[in-house]
């Protein structure tokens, strides 16, 4: 089945395959393009990067324009690489170094986020979430993708980025599906701490805390987790990949869900009964 990702880096490929067509002293074929790159090329490996099936890299991409006798082509390339690298970052690459550095991306893009919109479909969003709760989550991730560990100092990663709540001129607007209040992604004493956390912050002129309901009347169906930043960029969690969305349009469509969804929440003491109904059904042992 072919993915997004794929589909995003079809236009490099093609771009790739015009290089070695139009090569100033003779169009080449796959292998004799190998040949010329040298070691650690196949005739394999040109064919996946020009169907899409693999990524090159930036220093592929220049081997791959002087060897084709464009090095001038270089530029336009590695353009093209960071536009779609930009808008779709495969869990696969960005867990290769642990989950850390993936916290402190996101926490660069909260730095110079003034409101932040956010909804969660099955988890507590990470805004919100106590130590305990955090850990088990990224452990959760980290064992299905397999990827390093460095489980703490993630953590403390998305601890640091709460601090934004407690600063003057900033605002959250986190709403979730009542669903999430019930997941049990951590041992239930780890939950209900994590309940009663949700129901300490709401209040806090900083944010404005939503539920959804189980017996909401809906609008909109409670699809995927999203964050908006400001209105400049949407982020959105899948399990291949997080999509990095900057276009207006995007954005738009994203903050429309958002308020469509509003429509059925509760907030304030509506909220906090919400959640301590959840509270109440964990009945830690």
């Amino acid at each position: 089945m072919t993915t997004d990702y794929q589909q995003a880096r079809e236009p490099l490929g093609l771009r790739l395959r015009e290089l070695r067509l139009s090569c100033p002293d003779g169009r080449l074929t796959g292998a004799q393009l190998a040949e010329r790159l040298g070691f650690g090329w196949t005739k394999s490996k040109v064919s996946k990067l020009e169907n899409g099936r693999q990524t090159a890299g930036a220093e592929e991409l220049r081997a791959w324009a002087q060897a084709t006798g464009q090095p001038d082509a270089y530029a336009g390339l590695l353009a093209q690489l960071r536009g779609f690298e930009s808008h779709i970052r495969s869990w696969r690459r960005q867990l290769s170094a642990g989950h850390r550095p993936v916290q402190e991306a996101i926490t660069a893009e909260h730095d110079r986020t003034k409101v932040l919109t956010i909804w969660e479909n099955n988890l507590v969003p990470g805004m919100l979430q106590t130590a305990d709760y955090a850990r088990h989550v990224l452990t959760r991730h980290a064992n299905l993708m397999q990827s390093p560990r460095d489980t703490e100092d993630a953590v403390r990663a998305r601890i640091r980025r709460q601090e934004g709540l407690y600063e003057p001129g900033r605002k959250y607007r986190v709403m979730m599906w009542e669903g999430a209040l019930y997941a049990l992604v951590c041992p239930p004493s780890v939950l209900a701490a994590q309940l009663d956390r949700l129901t300490s912050v709401i209040g806090l002129d900083t944010l404005e805390l939503g539920v959804v309901p189980f017996s909401a009347s809906l609008k909109i169906y409670p699809g995927n987790g999203f964050w908006v930043y400001d209105d400049r960029r949407v982020v959105v969690e899948d399990w291949h990949a997080e999509l990095w969305l900057d276009n207006a349009d995007s954005v738009a469509t994203y903050l429309r869900v958002w308020s469509t969804l509003r429509e059925s929440a509760a907030y304030g003491a509506d909220a906090q009964n919400v959640i301590s109904r959840a509270r109440r059904a964990v009945n830690p042992r």
